[in-house]
């Protein structure tokens, strides 16, 4: 993917400016624009704002970042793709007030207003690639607030979008979170405006099943949590447990919550029964997730040396820097292996007295 200067030489992070909205995040980090980003979705209308935290035409992508409680930092960040259908934002309760929960619980949460598709489905895509990797470090900008480990929540079309980062996106999250998400194109269960919005004219058979993402899983997808209502008629459950079904088929740690009722697009929303449910199970799964990932001790046996070779390993922020790690690190122990054997090799033939 072609990347723009270093961001625009500054990224403009700013901790509020006459133009950015002020969602009480601790800074507004403008990624791009159409002009800037490696593709335009066409839009030249300006941004508005029909009804309050809807935001429709978007045409720059900007994250609103909420850090951590230092007191429960867990070392974990999360950028959030509100849904609304490929066409709007639903800021609020599928974004920024979601965001100060998990900053919260120790989890720095940055919401990502995304470019619409606007018939160009690599637009958001790159979007949310940058915001991944900008939250990761690998891009200027967020000084301060960067995390080792950086998942992705995402919300109904949103849902669609952090999914594509989990199976499409050259630089992946660590973790996925999914609330009612849109997976599948197929006729009587997928979101029809979704893909119309997302594919626009150039939509076909083939581009449908591209961007049915559980056609497009495989073992390098990231470990993922989904939450779903029974009862929801917008997105039915069956693209989440379609996505759940592919996860498992190839190995990649999975867990779904299904609760009876609340149909769609409940976010953090009181009025949804099983709020304290899914905000724990969600707590609950992160801290299991951070354990797994914590620095652990692997015995491998080496070829050609005597018993075993005890390897510490990090935490990595992807499967090829954790390959990476675990290949430095035997390469290192088998080396102090050898040059034990070979000290005391030497010793053994020393002459008495020497």
């Amino acid at each position: 993917m072609r990347r723009p200067h270093t961001l625009l030489a500054a990224l403009l992070l700013a901790a509020g400016t006459a133009a950015a909205q002020d969602y009480g995040q601790a800074a507004t980090l403008k990624i791009w624009d159409n002009t800037t980003a490696p593709h335009s979705n066409g839009i030249a209308t300006p941004e508005r704002e029909p009804e309050p935290n809807r935001i429709a035409d978007v045409s720059q992508a900007v994250l609103y970042i909420f850090p951590a409680d230092p007191v429960k930092a867990t070392g974990q960040a999360v950028v959030i793709c509100p849904g609304g259908g490929y066409v709007k934002l639903c800021i609020d309760y599928e974004g920024y007030d979601m965001a100060k929960w998990f900053a919260a619980n120790g989890i720095t949460a940055a919401v990502l207003k995304y470019r619409m598709p606007n018939g160009h489905p690599e637009v958001p895509l790159e979007d949310v690639e940058q915001a991944l990797r900008i939250m990761m470090g690998l891009e200027a900008g967020a000084t301060g607030f960067t995390a080792g480990k950086v998942g992705i929540v995402g919300s109904s079309a949103g849902g669609h979008l952090a999914a594509s980062a989990s199976t499409l996106a050259e630089t992946k999250p660590a973790f996925s979170i999914l609330f009612y998400p849109v997976i599948t194109a197929e006729k009587g269960k997928g979101h029809q405006g979704s893909f119309n919005a997302l594919l626009g004219g150039s939509r076909n058979a083939e581009s449908d099943t591209w961007y049915s993402l559980q056609n497009r899983v495989t073992a390098q997808t990231p470990p993922t949590l989904l939450l779903l209502s029974d009862d929801d008629k917008v997105v039915p459950p069956v693209n989440g447990i379609l996505y759940y079904n592919a996860l498992k088929e190839h190995g990649v740690k999975a867990s779904m919550h299904i609760y009876p009722t609340g149909g769609h697009g409940w976010g953090i929303r009181d009025r949804f029964k099983y709020k304290e449910q899914w905000q724990q199970a969600t707590l609950d799964w992160l801290k299991e997730l951070n354990d797994d990932r914590n620095t652990a001790s692997v015995l491998l046996r080496q070829p050609g040396l005597p018993g075993c070779v005890d390897v510490g390993i990090r935490p990595a922020t992807s499967r090829k820097s954790a390959g990476r790690e675990l290949a430095e690190a035997v390469v290192q122990a088998a080396v102090q292996e050898f040059g034990q054997q070979v000290r005391s090799r030497r010793e053994s033939d020393w002459p008495a007295g020497q």
